[in-house]
């Protein structure tokens, strides 16, 4: 119900008012009671799990940045000089040069890597928090989703990535406690591509970026469980950088997945319910 949020206990709470956007109800978008469909139990001594997701542009490395000195936590930026360099094919500028001959291979080659850094195990034992540049999931619910509405990638191509996805996700520990999404308007990141100048992305379009604000917006700004059943954080990326830097120090805790106190301590059996009910807190 519009305006309304259902806690983890069953309650209902008032939404919080609207922030910068009129599409935006809350800077959270729900909690769901749901869990994944997967035969795996996420185990309770991992470190607290978060991906930051957004556009093209939309300042995920500089979060990742600004995070990644902070004792306990271990940041994963995107795998890029992975798809720039397997056995000497630079799969972004293959992708880039012509989507549609190169989008299948390149996606097949994103989810291995994204399933690569989303399992592996902490560097050692005082790592709090595990940061990701993307996740799997968004390969599946926004990347591959994208492409397919589009007509880039071809219905069988998508059904055998889905088939992975699906298997992947019954039998590996892909979850995530929490998603930060940068969301931006797509002319903003089209005039940030254009201005950093990586030599793949000189020919992104702003058509291409709006194309892929839609599949984040359809995917991260929505109610529907067969999307997302993760914790959502809505940033305003628009912002300039000083702006940004205070939604970060403002939002900390919360990112970390810190209880509502600040205590920094990892998350331990029975913390993820006192975190998840946190979070629905606005």
């Amino acid at each position: 119900m519009e305006g309304v949020i259902t806690t983890i206990s069953g309650l209902k709470r008032p939404a919080a008012a609207a922030v910068s956007s009129p599409n935006k109800r809350t800077n959270f978008v729900g909690i769901s009671p749901l869990k994944e469909l997967t035969n795996i139990k996420t185990p309770t001594d991992r470190p607290f799990r978060v991906s930051i997701e957004g556009n093209i542009g939309a300042g995920k490395s500089t979060l990742i940045e600004y995070f990644k000195n902070m004792e306990g936590i271990e940041t994963h930026p995107e795998p890029i000089a992975w798809w720039r360099n397997l056995e000497g094919h630079n799969l972004l500028e293959l992708l880039y040069s012509d989507i549609h001959e190169w989008l299948k291979v390149f996606q097949s080659y994103v989810q291995f890597t994204r399933l690569q850094t989303q399992t592996a195990p902490p560097k050692d034992s005082s790592v709090r928090v595990q940061m990701y540049e993307r996740s799997i999931q968004n390969n599946r619910f926004c990347f591959m989703e994208q492409a397919y509405t589009n007509g880039y990638l071809h219905s069988a191509d998508y059904e055998v990535l889905d088939a992975w996805y699906k298997w992947i996700r019954a039998n590996v520990d892909i979850s995530l406690d929490l998603i930060v999404y940068l969301r931006s308007t797509p002319e903003v990141v089209h005039e940030r591509v254009k201005s950093r100048g990586r030599p793949e992305e000189s020919g992104l379009s702003l058509e291409y970026l709006q194309q892929l604000h839609d599949s984040h917006e359809k995917w991260l700004m929505t109610d529907d469980e067969r999307f997302n059943t993760i914790p959502v954080l809505v940033l305003d990326a628009d912002k300039t950088l000083s702006e940004i830097y205070e939604q970060y120090k403002k939002n900390e805790e919360k990112i970390l997945g810190y209880d509502k106190k600040g205590t920094k301590a990892p998350v331990e059996k029975g913390e993820k319910e006192k975190i998840k009910k946190v979070l629905n807190l606005s």
